[in-house]
C-alpha cells in the first residue's frame, strides 16, 4: 500500500499585522508545533476519500468521507466538511489529475497544538494538501481563504522569515532572528481565538491611507532585526503597538489587559485574541506567575515555541519523519 507524509509548521506574526496585506514588510515566526498529514491508498472499483483529523492528544475530532468525482460528502455535512470540500475542489481545479485514480484514499491529520490557539490549523492544512496535490500553496490559499500568505510561507520555512506582498506575489526570505535577549521573550495565550476575517474587515473599513503607515512599519521591522538590546526592542514594540492602535481604533493589548505589567506586550496578528508576546527582565517563574494570576496559564518561552533556522534541516526532517512514522490508528 502506497503512503505519503506531509508536514507544515505553524505561525506567529511579529510585525506588520493587517498592513502585511498591503505590502508592509513583516517578521513572521514559524513555530515548532505544526500539523502532519499521512495519506494511504488501496485499489478500489468505487474510490472514496476517508478523512480523519486528530488533535494534539491524538483524539479524533473530525471524521468524514467523500466520493471522488465531485467531492460530494457521503455523511452529514457541517462547516468543517464544507471548508475541507472547498479546499479539495480548488486543488482539483489547479490540478485536474488530483485524486483521479481507482484508489480508496485514507487521510489522517494530526495537529500538534490546540485548535483554538490560532497557530495555523487552516494554513498548515492547505500547505499539506497543496504538496499532496502538486499545486502552488499560495494559489490554493488565495482561492480557498485569501489573506497575505505569510502563514503559508511559515508552513514551509525552517526558521524566522521576513515576508511582504509584491503586488499579488509573495516574497519572503529566511532571517537570523535569534536575538541575544530571546530568553526574555515569552508567548502568552489569551484564552480566546480571534477571527482573522473580522479583524481584516475592520482594518479595510477603517484604514484608508495605508501608504503613509507602511514605511513606518518597514522601519520598525528593520530596526527589530538589527536590535541587540532588550530596552531598545521594548521601545520598538511600544512604537509598533501605538501605530497599529491609532489606525485600527483599538486599544493596545497592554493597556487593555496588562496595564501594570513591567515589560512590553505585543499583539501577534489579529488583535483581541490568540497569542501575545511579552518581554520580561524577570525570571520565567515570576513572569508565568504574573500571567497565571490573571487567568492566562499558557506562557511559553521563545525556545519552546519558535523554530530556529540554525537547526540543521536534516535534524528537523528526521525528527518530523520519526513523529509521522510513530502515528498509527
Amino acid at each position: 500500500m502506497n503512503e505519503n507524509y506531509f508536514y507544515g509548521h505553524g505561525k506567529l506574526l511579529l510585525t506588520g499585522e493587517y498592513f502585511v496585506l498591503d505590502g508592509a514588510q513583516s517578521i513572521a515566526l514559524p513555530t515548532k508545533l505544526g500539523q502532519r498529514m499521512h495519506v494511504k491508498y488501496r485499489p478500489s472499483n468505487n474510490p472514496k476519500l476517508y478523512w480523519k483529523s486528530y488533535d494534539q492528544n491524538e483524539k479524533c475530532w473530525f471524521e468524514t468521507s467523500f466520493e471522488l468525482w465531485h467531492f460530494q460528502c457521503l455523511e452529514e455535512e457541517n462547516e468543517e466538511v464544507r471548508v475541507l470540500q472547498k479546499i479539495l475542489k480548488e486543488a482539483r481545479k489547479l490540478n485536474i489529475h488530483f485524486l483521479r485514480d481507482n484508489l480508496d484514499v485514507y487521510v489522517e491529520t494530526v495537529l500538534e497544538f490546540p485548535l483554538d490557539w490560532g497557530l495555523g490549523s487552516s494554513s498548515t492544512l492547505i500547505y499539506n494538501i497543496s504538496q499532496w496535490a502538486y499545486v502552488s500553496p499560495f494559489e490554493l490559499h488565495t482561492k480557498s481563504f485569501g489573506g497575505s500568505g505569510y502563514d503559508i510561507a511559515c508552513a514551509q520555512s525552517m526558521g524566522p522569515i521576513t515576508f511582504e506582498k509584491n503586488g499579488n506575489l509573495p516574497r519572503w526570505g529566511t532571517i537570523n532572528f535569534n536575538p541575544v535577549f530571546k530568553d526574555n521573550l515569552f508567548f502568552i495565550y489569551l484564552n480566546q481565538k480571534m477571527s482573522s476575517k473580522d479583524g481584516i474587515k475592520r482594518y479595510q473599513d477603517l484604514v484608508q491611507d495605508k501608504s503613509a503607515v507602511i514605511p513606518q512599519i518597514n522601519q520598525i521591522t528593520s530596526a527589530m532585526l538589527e536590535c541587540n538590546d532588550l530596552k531598545e526592542f521594548e521601545d520598538l514594540v511600544f512604537e509598533h503597538e501605538r501605530l497599529i492602535s491609532n489606525h485600527i481604533d483599538l486599544p493596545c493589548v497592554k493597556d487593555n489587559l496588562f496595564s501594570n505589567y513591567w515589560g512590553a506586550v505585543k499583539s501577534l496578528g489579529a488583535w483581541g485574541g490568540d497569542f501575545v508576546m511579552a518581554t520580561s527582565h524577570k525570571s520565567l517563574e515570576e513572569t508565568k506567575e504574573y500571567f497565571s494570576k490573571l487567568g492566562y496559564s499558557i506562557c511559553l518561552s521563545f525556545d519552546e515555541l519558535i523554530l530556529q533556522n540554525f537547526q540543521k534541516f536534516g535534524e528537523v526532517l528526521n525528527q518530523e519523519c520519526s513523529e509521522l512514522n510513530s502515528v498509527s490508528h
